[in-house]
């Protein structure tokens, strides 16, 4: 089968470092020359949660697109939890690959069986799997919570990604360390602000500073999705 491969990776850290991606994109490819499938294009969401629809993941709409012009006849992820972290978000992604006649592979667990009236069990168990998915989140999300919390009753950084525009700075009477202001990367926030109020979009902004050599924290280069977050804080 022609298949599209789609990789997805949720911090921008990640993204930035290759870190997930280049994972998926091998364990992937030895999939599909193992099962004699050709994956014929890369689709990205880089910094993108599973937990956000289709239609604000740019590289999962790019591929459902294709199985829906017939361009390739499926879909390919490294796991099932690529595709989605929201059991509903997972259902109606299925739903509409199946719907155009394609089909979905997870290298860990091969074909993504379509629902059949004789066998409840199928949709039973894919449906546990993708709950068990969303709970995980959860879970870990309640954890961070818990421990940003505690962090920032003690004073100083709480952890996470380290904001644009601040580095790490001496630690403080708790042991943890304080921000301090980074004048490079504050000139380069003026900059995507006045960018911002005249109305440039993300992908303009992104090419416009890596022209101009200005570097987000752990890349070369700026992406549109690496500058969202930064745009709707400011």
């Amino acid at each position: 089968m022609r298949l599209a491969g789609y990789l997805r990776v949720s911090t921008q850290g990640q993204a930035d470092d290759g870190l997930g991606l280049a994972v998926q994109q091998r364990s992937i490819r030895t999939w599909a020359k193992t099962n004699h499938h050709r994956v014929t294009a890369w689709c990205r969401d880089e910094g993108i949660s599973g937990a956000k629809e289709a239609t604000d993941r740019p590289g999962l709409s790019e591929a459902l697109a294709m199985v829906r012009l017939g361009d390739v006849d499926g879909i390919v992820v490294a796991h099932l939890d690529r595709l989605a972290r929201v059991l509903h978000i997972q259902e109606a992604t299925l739903g509409v690959v199946w719907k155009h006649g394609g089909t979905v592979f997870s290298v860990d667990s091969g074909e993504v069986q379509q629902d059949d009236p004789d066998d409840p069990m199928r949709t039973f168990v894919r449906q546990v799997m993708g709950a068990a998915a969303q709970l995980e989140r959860g879970m870990i999300r309640s954890r961070l919570v818990a421990g940003r919390r505690l962090r920032a009753e003690q004073g100083g950084y709480i952890g996470g990604v380290l904001p644009y525009g601040y580095d790490l700075g001496p630690r403080n009477s708790h042991g943890k360390h304080d921000l301090t202001k980074n004048d490079d990367e504050a000139e380069t926030l003026s900059l995507i602000a006045a960018m911002k109020r005249d109305g440039l979009s993300l992908r303009e902004m992104a090419q416009a500073l890596t022209d101009a050599g200005r570097k987000p924290k752990r890349s070369d280069r700026w992406h549109p999705e690496s500058l969202r977050r930064i745009v709707a804080r400011l």
